[in-house]
């Protein structure tokens, strides 16, 4: 069990070091999907793309997992509008309706992201702390 967990927080460090690296690669992808109210499109899409890398090299580095998971939580909540955005962008491009559905179905992918997230970041035992 304690490898598996190892393996999956491995796994979920190299996915956000990797997405938060092409946010420098190829940032005008990212401020595309950037809602209109939010400032600074190529300054915010930078920042987090940081955020992801700093969060999962976090996740590997056992005294800083907890700050780091709660820090990907944030951020997995903070670009949650940029997710929309896609979705409402694909709507008036009239994209094709399989296009809009997977758009539709990453919405809810970002409660999963976070639900492994919370997981990975728990240290010492690797089990979070009982709830009672």
């Amino acid at each position: 069990m304690i490898r598996s967990k190892r393996i999956s927080r491995i796994v979920l460090a190299a996915l956000f070091a990797f997405a938060g690296t092409m946010h420098f690669v190829i940032p005008a992808s990212y401020e595309r999907i950037m809602p209109p109210w939010v400032p600074a499109h190529r300054a915010m899409v930078l920042v987090s793309g940081a955020c992801e890398i700093a969060g999962g090299l976090g996740l590997l580095v056992p005294r800083l997992r907890r700050a780091a998971g709660i820090g990907l939580i944030a951020l997995l909540i903070a670009v949650w509008p940029a997710n929309l955005q896609m979705l409402l962008n694909a709507r008036v491009a009239h994209q094709p309706a399989w296009a809009q559905v997977l758009l539709l179905l990453r919405l809810p992918l970002q409660i999963v992201l976070i639900g492994w997230v919370w997981l990975a970041s728990w240290t010492n035992t690797d089990t979070p702390p009982s709830t009672t």
